[in-house]
């Protein structure tokens, strides 16, 4: 049976730490030992990796044999490899390769320019494999390796024997697939202030994008057609929000070339994370790039409300205070913060709490510096959704234990606001196997802007 390349569940952190500590035994004997022994990627770092998608595994069957995680916190466009290990017994047979091609070739797709990584010059499987497949040493003082010079020093690790080395990728061709995230987002308040004439309820929330969420994948055609090639469960073609945004940017610009989608779920359905919303915003961002329709921020936003009041929030890509029905955005700046998301598994239908007894429809409505200040964190569904939803409500009640837990959206899931990267993980880790915790920073701008740049700059490069 082939070796299989498939993204990593976060089940299998332990499986991939195991593989790790094995890989390194290989090393024992060698003058980096003392150094290595003690510098392996701690189940936390592991476990968040994998959440946000950075993590591929080949599997033997059911078997995880190897791994390879990508470390993209060195910003611009540059990606580096974290770890790359394969269990020793599976030495030999070009699984290292292929954990190594298909994740340059995710960070091709991505738009970025260069994968960097460090190495030992003197063992076989390290510098020279590398080397075949098209890294080279580069000069360690310059300033892209500072931080993973700095860190060799504080582990211990000598100068003399470790290499960094650095892999150009190739410019994206306008055939190839392209990938793009498509950000969740939190309600960091959220109140309703009165009731429309046609029926749509006034809100005032505010918007939190954060850097976890879905991805989707376009690849352009040349024939005009819009086609969704994996089918997504419980979402016919015609109903699915990514293919509407498509069909509706196509039909606006009357633009001749088509697109094939692809959309990897993370954001929990029914979740009050906007999922669906963001799905669709990445295609019109990504599409109106990749077609070069040209249309502005503004004529996008405008488009995007007509798939739902969520989406454009994420077509401008700034966290931001909303009013009406959540399309009059108002830009905010926000302090850096970490969250945890709690998933307790229940879909919440939206329409139903509408018509909830619970439900304040007439709240005095809040300001910007009530927002700051605290005074407004509230969130108008969480009594409709507590009364309704006792997974919700029990989510609520043990992130409560940690802090103040609240609904976002109108649920279910739950959220909690932490100063610190090590605060959200050391809570997450603790989460009780009936809901899925996941990790979270609040971002600005958005990742699908930083996105769009490099992908633009990378088909650029092939003209």
């Amino acid at each position: 049976m082939p070796i299989r390349i498939a993204r990593a569940e976060p089940s299998q952190a332990d499986i991939l730490c195991d593989i790790e500590r094995a890989a390194v035994e290989l090393f024992r004997g060698h003058e980096a030992w003392p150094s290595y022994s003690t510098m392996t990627l701690p189940r936390d770092v592991v476990h968040d990796l994998i959440t946000r998608g950075f993590v591929w595994i080949a599997l033997d069957g059911d078997v995880v044999v190897g791994f390879v995680c990508l470390d993209v916190e060195q910003g611009g466009d540059t990606v580096g490899i974290a770890e790359i290990d394969v269990l020793p017994a599976y030495g030999r047979r070009g699984i290292g390769a292929s954990l190594l091609e298909h994740a340059c070739e995710w960070a091709r797709e991505a738009g970025f320019r260069r994968v960097d990584l460090g190495t030992l010059a003197d063992v076989p499987w390290n510098a020279p494999f590398y080397a075949k497949h098209g890294f080279v040493v580069k000069d360690k003082r310059a300033p892209e390796f500072a931080f993973a010079l700095e860190r060799d020093r504080e582990n211990g690790f000598p100068d003399r024997l470790r290499v960094f080395m650095s892999r150009e990728l190739k410019p994206l061709a306008a055939g190839d697939w392209t990938v793009w995230p498509a950000p969740a987002k939190l309600n960091l308040f959220l109140r309703i202030t009165g009731r429309r004439p046609d029926g749509y309820h006034e809100l005032q929330t505010v918007f939190r994008l954060l850097d976890w969420g879905d991805e989707v994948r376009l690849r352009v055609r040349a024939d005009g057609a819009i086609a969704r090639p994996v089918a997504v469960d419980g979402v016919a073609e015609e109903a699915d929000l990514t293919v509407r945004a498509a069909r509706l940017l196509a039909g606006h610009t009357g633009v001749s070339l088509g697109a094939e989608i692809e959309v990897r779920k993370r954001i929990p359905m029914g979740g009050g994370l906007g999922g669906g919303s963001s799905d669709a915003a990445t295609v019109l961002v990504g599409l109106n790039a990749l077609w070069g329709t040209g249309l502005n921020e503004d004529a996008l936003a405008t488009l995007g409300l007509k798939l739902g009041a969520d989406v454009p929030v994420f077509v401008r890509g700034r966290s931001a205070w909303a009013e009406g029905v959540g399309e009059r955005l108002s830009p905010i700046k926000l302090p850096r913060r970490w969250y945890v998301v709690l998933d307790p598994r229940e879909h919440v239908p939206t329409a139903a709490l509408f018509q909830a007894s619970e439900l304040t429809r007439n709240a005095a409505p809040a300001t910007i510096s009530s927002f700051v200040s605290g005074d407004s964190a509230e969130n108008a569904f969480e009594p409709a959704v507590r009364a309704r939803h006792p997974r919700v409500a029990a989510a609520l009640d043990w992130l409560g234990r940690h802090g103040r837990a609240r609904l976002s959206g109108s649920g279910g899931c739950v959220f909690l606001e932490t100063r610190t990267h090590e605060a959200a993980l050391g809570v997450a880790l603790r989460c009780p196997e009936a809901f899925v915790a996941h990790v979270a920073a609040g971002v600005d701008p958005s990742p699908l802007h930083l996105a769009r740049q490099r992908i633009l700059a990378r088909r650029a490069a092939k003209q």
